[in-house]
């Protein structure tokens, strides 16, 4: 990050011989080989990144710096960063929500009626309308997928379709969910379309279904009809889209196939996300679905869980993992 140093090796082998020696002694500088300017500059760069801290009523001096828990060090040190950045996102939305107020006055033909719902029915009719808006979209597109992996022939027609939108200059961001990450032809088309400069991250739960052109129009499925869908032009409710998808990418991760360094860290979230959902007291089928995976696959994460957890039963299993959640560290 700017403004703070990088750890070296030297910092990370004086901050390891501090926590397991419970404090900085000049013995530390004969047993690490440094010299004494070493061990200060070294002393120095994990004080200023709250790795080491003075004892409450210390002697003071190096003498007197003891280790911090770098989660702690972490929390500290970046908490106010942390709260402007949200402030400032904050501001960014609202700004953003009231020059969108404004797209009405400026639209071709703004002085017609125009409804701000339209129901399609059919699976035809929503890919011609989706075909229009892509054909029309200058500016930007926004692409929330839930329910997992999609069908590889789906994702040969996305990229046909995405890369023609890139190709004149607009800027695309998908959000799919971490279980994506382990189905190769997702990869693949990830790794294609990022490439032509869209850009894809995951989360373990998605809010629903959308595609969201130049913040104007809004596709999201029909609450009743399988294939349909309702197009939604009221700018009140696309801004509200806009913004609930702007939030879920902030929290999102970029694409990484499992596998890789982080496919451990995103296999833990995704374990997280079934038992607090059990805990709630959600059925194996309903958490499938919402965290798109098989079923199968769902009942053998909600198995290791318990396992780890030690608990005999689902409920338990989410009780013992927000117990543990609550627990100070």
């Amino acid at each position: 990050m700017a403004g703070y140093p990088v750890l070296s090796e030297q910092d990370l082998r004086v901050f390891q011989w501090v926590a397991g020696n419970g404090g900085l002694t000049p013995q530390a500088a004969v047993e690490l080989g440094l010299s004494e300017a070493e061990l200060r500059y070294s002393a120095a760069v994990l004080e200023q990144l709250h790795l080491l801290r003075p004892l409450p009523g210390g002697a003071g001096g190096r003498a007197g710096l003891v280790a911090v828990p770098p989660e702690q060090a972490a929390a500290s040190l970046l908490a106010p960063a942390e709260a402007e950045l949200r402030r400032r996102l904050a501001e960014a939305e609202r700004v953003r929500a009231e020059l969108t107020r404004l797209t009405p006055l400026y639209s071709p033909g703004a002085g017609r009626t125009v409804e701000p719902l339209d129901e399609i029915l059919e699976l035809d009719d929503v890919i011609d309308v989706i075909s229009d808006l892509t054909a029309r979209c200058r500016t930007e597109v926004l692409t929330c997928q839930p329910g997992g992996p999609r069908a590889p022939h789906l994702l040969e027609q996305a990229f046909t379709r995405d890369l023609a939108m890139i190709r004149r200059g607009v800027r695309m961001r998908t959000l799919y969910q971490h279980t994506s990450r382990r189905h190769a032809p997702t990869q693949e088309y990830v790794h294609r379309i990022t490439g032509a400069g869209a850009e894809v991250r995951t989360l373990t739960a998605l809010f629903g279904r959308m595609i969201a052109f130049d913040r104007a129009t809004v596709i999201i499925p029909h609450h009743e009809a399988y294939d349909g869908a309702v197009v939604v032009r009221d700018p009140s409710a696309v801004a509200y889209l806009c913004a609930v998808f702007d939030h879920s990418w902030t929290l999102a991760d970029p694409y990484t196939p499992l596998g890789r360094a982080d496919g451990a860290v995103t296999l833990d979230e995704i374990k997280q996300a079934i038992v607090r959902l059990l805990a709630e007291g959600m059925k194996d089928e309903m958490i499938a679905r919402r965290l798109g995976m098989s079923l199968r696959t769902c009942r053998k994460h909600i198995a290791e869980s318990m396992e780890t957890l030690g608990a005999s039963s689902r409920f338990q299993a989410g009780y013992l993992s927000r117990a543990r959640a609550a627990e100070p560290s």
